[in-house]
């Protein structure tokens, strides 16, 4: 059954034979006193809603058979959210025929996968001495749709508040979604939905809620404390009427559901429905699009990254899943650290991040996993900390978790930034050296990194890794992604030049090889913002050993060393190391000895613009030829200064 949304306006209409007190309980209600000159119809009433007690504005409707036709009042049964059916308590004719009619009337108004809340209201209980509610009870069991029933007068005002306030409180907090009335339990969404709120309250994970954790529960969902001695009558209640409700003096997972079912069973529907609303569970027990999607926009040019609020509450999530305390999450642990989500959320982002010698999630891995997901997929990332109980334990929206970075061509104006997520395509033909590339952003030696569907698009050559790197002291997050070109002529997408620095790779043994790298540079990469390395490789067939036939001459205008010059290495400030081919002794980066060659690195005066001029010169801001047969991981350290050298001057390059 789906439920309509919950209306910012309700409205109520009165249904019954004539003379069962309908215009009277209106007027009274409104007047607060009993007139006994009623005219056969009330006007709509409107009651504001700062003198209703959920502070939802109310509409009133008066139905009056004798001036009303049947559509009309069909039509009134179609626009209203809940419907008073009265009858009179000393008329046993008036009560016959709301089961057979107005009952099945209004069903027959009613679209078929919608039900309207139904009060039955027995009026003029001031006339007998007696209850008769004991004689509904067959009407609402044969029809769900029955909320409740109330005795009241319309003359002595007996309960006349209180039965407009349950029509209201049946809108706004419909039973239907939480309590099966012909099975007497909660329904299966009700249960499923309260599970989730009870994990994301269990901050310890034992699968108990302490006398702590019910605090924080309370105070956050009803903005007050639980007093003791309410929360020892709470347990005894529980204790006494659900077996394993109770355990160590702490509420399980069991207890608190019976507790909720309680509270619906005794006509309490608004604590449960306060709680869910809380955790942000709509009328259908559907978690909201605003709960899940924060109204967050990244602009052109800016990217989204972990705040530092958002890194804290991953990293006590992934401590506290952490059970067995070895620092890596087994699958158990990661299935049990996403179950309050529909899945784990990583399936769609298959780069491949550092586990432990099993195969495990580490704390770094968990880290990376969602620093890509917030990169990629924002949204994703909002709904996931939604699900997870962000909002809960922070107490505000997904937005104190996520920064947007300002935009990249304020931080080339400016000549620096703050963004920790660089994303570096490796861009060559296949097999030219991305596994070995991303081995090292991995710190694998000898294990091949998967790829093709396990680890993004692209082939059995298109390896996709992050891990983070050293950049000048401070840790950035490194995105690579491989993009392996199946033809020399193969032109690049718009997607895979977009960067924030491209590693340009060509096996040196393949004669053809460096031609291909240098039309990619000037025809995408030359008149770019986008820093730029050259890498000859010894390809993926000689990464781990001396090379695959050795450096061959290539079939180019220009050698790998005159095109270096020709596009502005070495630079007319100084000249970077000399290229070596040793993996064991990389040429990039220059040591902090060798940047000091270009002037002071404090931030006073004009050291540190002449030093990054110089270093952006000489590694990212044209371009810089390393010849490695297997790329260490300081390699991968350099792809990151690249990023941050560019937003220095660059200098011009030398023809």
């Amino acid at each position: 059954m789906v439920y309509e949304a919950i209306p910012r306006t309700v409205r109520i209409l009165l249904l019954g034979e004539p003379g069962v007190g309908k215009t009277s309980l209106i007027l009274s209600l409104v007047t607060e006193e009993f007139t006994e000159h009623v005219p056969p119809k009330a006007e709509e009433i409107t009651i504001p809603a700062d003198v209703t007690p959920e502070q939802v504005p109310t509409n009133i409707i008066d139905i009056c058979v004798a001036e009303q036709s049947l559509e009309q009042i069909a039509e009134e049964i179609e626009r209203a959210h809940v419907i008073c059916i009265v009858f009179s308590v000393d008329r046993q004719d008036t009560l016959s025929k709301i089961g057979t009619y107005w009952l099945p009337f209004v069903r027959e108004n009613c679209n078929n996968d919608e039900r309207k809340p139904v009060i039955l209201v027995g009026n003029k209980i001031d006339l007998i001495d007696y209850s008769i509610i004991d004689n509904i009870w067959d009407i609402a069991e044969e029809y769900p749709e029955v909320d409740r029933c109330i005795e009241c007068s319309a003359k002595t005002l007996m309960n006349v508040s209180e039965m407009f306030y349950n029509a209201q409180k049946a809108v706004l907090h419909p039973i239907g979604p939480l309590y099966s009335i012909e099975e007497q339990e909660l329904t299966e969404n009700c249960k499923r939905a309260l599970t989730r709120i009870f994990r994301i309250c269990d901050l310890d994970g034992n699968g108990l809620l302490d006398d702590y954790e019910i605090t924080v529960f309370q105070k956050k969902c009803f903005d007050s404390p639980l007093q003791l001695q309410v929360l020892d009558e709470v347990k005894s209640v529980i204790a006494q009427n659900m077996a394993g409700g109770i355990e160590n003096d702490c509420i399980t997972q069991k207890g608190f559901i019976f507790l909720h079912c309680l509270f619906i069973q005794r006509g309490r529907n608004e604590t449960t429905w306060t709680v869910l609303r809380k955790f942000g569970y709509d009328v259908n027990l559907e978690l909201t699009n605003s709960y899940l999607y924060p109204n967050i926009k990244v602009g052109a040019g800016c990217t989204a990254e972990l705040s530092h609020r958002g890194q804290q509450f991953l990293t006590r999530l992934f401590e506290r899943c952490d059970r067995d305390g070895d620092g890596a999450l087994s699958p158990a642990e990661l299935k049990h650290a996403f179950s309050t989500c529909p899945r784990v959320p990583w399936h769609r982002l298959r780069y491949t991040v550092p586990t432990n010698e099993k195969g495990y999630l580490t704390l770094q891995g968990w880290m990376c996993r969602w620093t890509l997901m917030t990169l990629l997929d924002l949204p994703n990332t909002c709904a996931y900390l939604a699900y997870l109980g962000f909002n809960f334990h922070e107490n505000d929206t997904q937005k104190a978790a996520i920064h947007i970075t300002r935009e990249k061509k304020v931080d080339l104006a400016k000549k620096q930034s703050s963004r920790s997520v660089l994303v570096a395509h490796a861009i060559g033909p296949r097999g030219a050296g991305q596994h070995a590339l991303a081995r090292a952003l991995l710190g694998i030696q000898h294990k091949r990194v998967r790829s093709g569907h396990e680890c993004g698009d692209g082939g059995d050559d298109a390896p996709c890794a992050i891990n983070s790197v050293q950049v000048y002291g401070q840790e950035r997050w490194l995105v690579l992604r491989a993009v392996a070109v199946a033809r020399v002529s193969a032109p690049l997408a718009p997607a895979e030049v977009a960067c924030d620095v491209a590693c340009l790779l060509y096996p040196v043994h393949d004669p053809r090889a460096f031609e291909y790298i240098a039309r990619i540079y000037i025809k995408y990469f030359a008149e770019s913002d986008i820093p730029v390395l050259v890498v000859g490789t010894g390809g993926e067939a000689g990464a781990a050993g001396a090379g695959a036939g050795g450096e061959a001459r290539q079939l180019y205008l220009l050698q790998p060393d005159a095109f270096c010059r020709k596009y502005g290495l070495p630079p007319r400030a100084a000249r970077p190391p000399t290229p070596r081919s040793s993996p064991r002794s990389p040429p990039w980066p220059p040591s902090r000895e060798h940047l000091k060659s270009f002037g002071s690195l404090s931030a006073e005066g004009g050291g540190w613009w002449r030093a990054g001029a110089g270093l952006c010169a000489a590694a990212a801001a044209a371009l810089l030829l390393l010849r490695l047969l297997a790329p260490p991981r300081r390699f991968l350290e350099a792809l990151g200064n690249a990023v941050v050298c560019r937003l220095v001057r660059r200098e011009p390059a030398v023809e």
